[in-house]
């Protein structure tokens, strides 16, 4: 059986098809779209025997695709690229808990859901861009020096509705309260340089463009940058240097890219040992180099020269859990500051 990609065809053959559900096969939802993600499939089917059909599109479609496929849905699991994602799906019930020993010696337990409904298996950090012929990286240290009156008009940054930037503020309301989050993120609003737009690169790029000095970015867009084939991107990198925040604090703010087991999965032993296989060496280094991130498997090492550049870093140890049990906060807090 090959991978589908289809989001029609998969469904509808399995449902047609009941006697499918028990062939040994596996059914993902994914909103990952990275090329070695192919080597890391394959992997499994290698170790396993278990085919694996796979349908991609992005993280909300994927979560309202099967809260609308209801209990015949054939997802067994769903693989996302934010703790937030992950943490409405389980808030809508689209998630089931995972008792895994394996998972639970081989994960931090920052880095999944305390009841085991999902599971993070790379690691992401939110990070400080900055423009290295007009700003010194001593200059920003932390978070909070973004709010410092000396950037008023020199940041760039995305828009508040971006799970990035929810994921930052619920951690920052966990670090900080809700009332000191929302002095910082009034005080980073009126520093704008422009009002919030584009994606993360686009930030790097006005950063590099002289269009702002200093920009929140998360570390892998940089390091796409950096290791392009193109020569202009590059360029653009060069020009940009990146800030861990809060070493001599928290540390740095990090999400996930994770899974979870789906509440009706039709193969759940195949959906927990693919969990557990993502925790294996070789699937967190072609889980993570896949993006530029990091494993969660502290023990793992990848090979990727601007991760090896950034070196070592404190990050925040709150548990990932809790920047999606803070979202709705967040974003409350956000739109009076009128973020945008």
């Amino acid at each position: 059986m090959t991978v589908l990609r289809a989001l029609v065809l998969l469904p509808a053959l399995l449902l047609s098809y009941p006697a499918l559900a028990q062939d040994k096969v596996l059914n993902i939802y994914s909103s990952r779209h990275y090329q070695t993600d192919e080597a890391l499939y394959a992997g499994f089917t290698r170790q396993t025997g278990i085919t694996i059909n796979r349908i991609e599109a992005g993280e909300d479609a994927l979560i309202e695709r099967i809260r609308n496929e209801g209990t015949r849905s054939p997802a067994d699991v769903l693989i996302t690229v934010d703790a937030g994602r992950l943490w409405r799906a389980e808030q809508l019930g689209l998630l089931q808990p995972v008792k895994s020993a394996l998972l639970e010696a081989r994960i931090p337990a920052s880095f999944r859901e305390p009841g085991g409904h999902w599971f993070g298996f790379s690691m992401r950090a939110r990070v400080i861009a900055y423009n290295k012929a007009r700003v010194k990286p001593e200059e920003v240290p932390t978070y909070a020096s973004l709010a410092e009156a000396r950037w008023k008009g020199r940041l760039c940054v995305r828009s508040s509705s971006n799970i990035y930037n929810l994921s930052l503020m619920g951690a920052l309301i966990a670090r900080l309260g809700a009332a000191r989050a929302e002095d910082w993120a009034k005080a980073v609003r009126a520093n704008m340089a422009r009002d919030p737009k584009g994606g993360d690169t686009d930030q790097i790029k006005g950063v590099a463009a002289g269009e702002c000095d200093v920009a929140i970015a998360n570390h892998y867009y940089y390091a796409r940058l950096a290791r392009s084939a193109k020569p202009e991107e590059r360029a653009i990198a060069d020009q940009v240097g990146v800030v861990f925040p809060d070493q001599a604090g928290r540390g740095t703010h990090v999400n996930i890219s994770g899974a979870g087991v789906m509440k009706n999965a039709p193969h759940r032993a195949a959906a927990i040992r693919f969990l557990e296989y993502l925790a294996g060496d070789d699937a967190q280094r072609y889980f993570a180099d896949g993006n530029n991130e990091w494993p969660v498997v502290a023990a793992v090492r990848v090979v990727n020269s601007v991760l090896s550049q950034f070196g070592t870093f404190r990050y925040d140890p709150v548990n990932v859990a809790q920047l999606g049990s803070n979202q709705p906060e967040a974003q409350k807090i956000y739109d009076r500051v009128a973020w945008k």
